[in-house]
């Protein structure tokens, strides 16, 4: 038997075929358009997104040489926040997909800051234009007909999970779940339904809405014109969870770092949601059965990012590949500090005015030197987000699982265990998104009975621990805050 997981992200649309040991067999990928209307303005063909999808799981069933009735259930991870809103009639889309990462709200948010604490203390979340709920609004109050038909009970709202499912099964299902539901600015993370005031705060129908489910249970089956079986849909989960449980994070004070061009951290937290005192989000990671986990967010704006801008901007290496061996060729830094905050600090900063710096220069710095400042700028802004973690959980994180294209680096996980001063764990498997995703379906269709079993599918590559006493460790995070602070309020005229 084997899983077939979906894994729709911002740029591509992915399909991986798993086995029961969580070995990858087939992997199909298509990218698709965004479109940028507007200053501000992101966007995305909801039809695009399907076609690309379905597209690639018939090719990686193909790939595999497998009959589609060998595939024992679908599970489903996705770009979170993204909003599409459809006619329930055609299922075509009213307007395009507003990606998460469109800020055409940011006036809407500054309007309802008297709210901001209450919707934090229901939702766990910022008031941001980040989130579905505006965007929800915005559709709604300026397509027009959109109210009209949301009041007729015409209109369907989705992350990009709903939406799937809705398309995988004709029409017939409409819901979410608790992970993606988190993530609308519209979801109560303790009464585990949307909240009916917040829905009257932004003047929302609560019968766009989908039903929100667990993480992990049978949602309905494919229909029969999508492919040649009618396949169990078992799982589902937004991206960043997805990893955490793919990840083998199961427990309280295990977390997880997703290094790409930013740096995703989340925390499971156990069975109640802990709202941050330190500009970290409060989310659900996952609900299996009648048991809910939460966890805490924080994202780091710049990760591989640095890399790429030494490469390509410096010219100090030729392939991003190449940083490890020259930041290896000095035994530190030198004294010297790098702050990538190209595009402001993220958490637990949220510092949008702070710009990139290099701090310590002398006569003797190197591009050795700036090269290994630069990895350790990585895991010192880990780490920041970590101990926000630990000061709002009141809990020792026990290990951090990593993963993302910037883990390969062996210097800069090395630099993390000595900052963190706990174990870092490097997986084999490299697509920890998908392996969740399938770990939720297995567990809908008894693959496996519990969680704990499933887990047998991650295995370990490399432990990394700590090398440098705390003393050291505390001398680094010194010197690292004083950078931080010098460069948070850099405030200079970027129009000119």
């Amino acid at each position: 038997m084997y899983l077939l997981a979906l894994d729709q992200g911002t740029t591509s649309s992915r399909a991986l075929i798993l086995n029961t040991k969580g070995e990858v067999l087939s992997v199909v990928q298509k990218e698709f358009k965004q479109s940028f209307p507007k200053i501000g303005y992101v966007e995305q063909d909801p039809e695009e997104i399907w076609s690309s999808q379905y597209g690639v799981a018939n090719e990686a069933i193909a790939k595999l040489k497998i009959k589609s009735s060998e595939i024992a259930a679908i599970g489903i991870t996705n770009q979170r926040e993204t909003t599409i809103l459809w006619d329930r009639n055609t299922s075509k889309p009213i307007y395009p997909a507003i990606v998460w990462q469109d800020r055409r709200t940011t006036s809407l948010c500054e309007s309802l800051k008297h709210l901001e604490t209450a919707f934090n203390q229901k939702t766990g979340l910022l008031l941001d234009p980040y989130f579905s709920g505006t965007k929800i609004k915005w559709i709604l109050d300026n397509v027009p007909g959109a109210r009209e038909k949301a009041a007729r009970g015409e209109l369907a709202f989705g992350t990009v999970d709903s939406w799937l499912v809705w398309k995988l099964t004709n029409g017939k299902v409409h819901v979410t779940d608790v992970s993606n539901a988190s993530r609308t600015l519209l979801f109560n993370i303790y009464t585990l339904q949307w909240d009916e005031e917040i829905l009257d705060w932004l003047d929302i129908p609560r019968s766009i809405l989908p039903e929100v489910r667990s993480s992990s249970e049978v949602y309905g089956k494919t229909a029969p014109s999508i492919f040649m079986a009618q396949i169990p849909i078992g799982g589902i989960a937004g991206d960043q969870q997805a990893a955490l449980f793919g990840q083998n994070c199961y427990e309280e004070s295990l977390a997880k770092a997703t290094y790409g061009t930013g740096c995703f951290l989340l925390m499971n937290t156990g069975t109640k949601p802990i709202i941050s005192k330190h500009k970290l989000l409060t989310t659900i990671a996952w609900k299996i059965g009648s048991t809910t986990h939460y966890a805490l967010e924080g994202s780091v704006f710049t990760a591989g990012a640095a890399i790429q801008w030494l490469r390509d901007n410096l010219g100090l290496i030729q392939k991003s590949s190449d940083i490890d061996a020259l930041a290896n060729s000095v035994v530190d830094t030198g004294g010297v500090y790098f702050v990538p905050a190209f595009t402001g600090l993220g958490a637990p900063h949220w510092a949008p005015n702070a710009r990139g710096a290099i701090f310590g220069l002398t006569r003797g710095t190197t591009r050795a030197h700036i090269a290994r400042a630069v990895l350790e700028s990585i895991a010192h802004s880990a780490e920041d987000v970590l101990i926000a973690m630990e000061k709002d959980s009141k809990m020792k994180i026990r290990e951090l699982h990593v993963d993302g294209g910037v883990v390969v680096s062996d210097v800069l996980m090395q630099m993390q265990a000595n900052l963190s001063q706990i174990p870092i764990l490097r997986p084999m498997n490299k697509e920890l998104t998908a392996l969740g995703a399938a770990m939720l379906a297995g567990l809908a269709v008894k693959i496996w009975n519990e969680p704990k079993e499933c887990f047998s599918a991650w295995t370990l590559d490399r432990k990394f621990l700590p090398t440098i006493s705390r003393e050291k460790r505390e001398e680094c995070l010194k010197n690292w805050n004083l950078a931080i602070e010098l460069t948070k309020n850099w405030k200079i005229d970027e129009s000119r």
